[in-house]
């Protein structure tokens, strides 16, 4: 699936102003991963963010417009969703989204090295 590279590059912009954050951006899940401080932190899908946020958080945010849950092989993928583009439209809410997913980075484990 190809990714939304206006979105990339709004995130992309977004990120790079926030100090102390090292970034570095993957393709992964058919999108666009950017990785913070060696954690997978927010992704672009097509048109879509695909957010990991704190699993506590989900009877919060599952009520934010434009949120879907992750379905992989079948199962709810819990501390992740996908953001539909009327839930970033507006610049508090694409910001509400990223923080999110900041918040949770600090104290998201790295996934294993191979």
């Amino acid at each position: 699936m190809a990714y939304n590279t206006n979105l990339a590059e709004k995130l992309r912009a977004h990120l790079s102003e926030l100090k102390n954050l090292q970034i570095e951006e993957k393709k992964m899940f058919g999108g666009l991963s950017f990785m913070v401080n060696g954690k997978m932190c927010i992704n672009v899908s097509g048109d879509n963010l695909m957010c990991r946020y704190d699993p506590e958080r989900k009877s919060e945010i599952s009520k934010k417009p434009g949120y879907k849950k992750l379905i992989m092989r079948k199962k709810e993928l819990k501390g992740y969703c996908y953001v539909e583009p009327k839930g970033f439209a507006k610049k508090k809410e694409f910001e509400y989204w990223v923080s999110l997913c900041l918040d949770f980075n600090e104290h998201a484990k790295s996934s294993k090295k191979k």
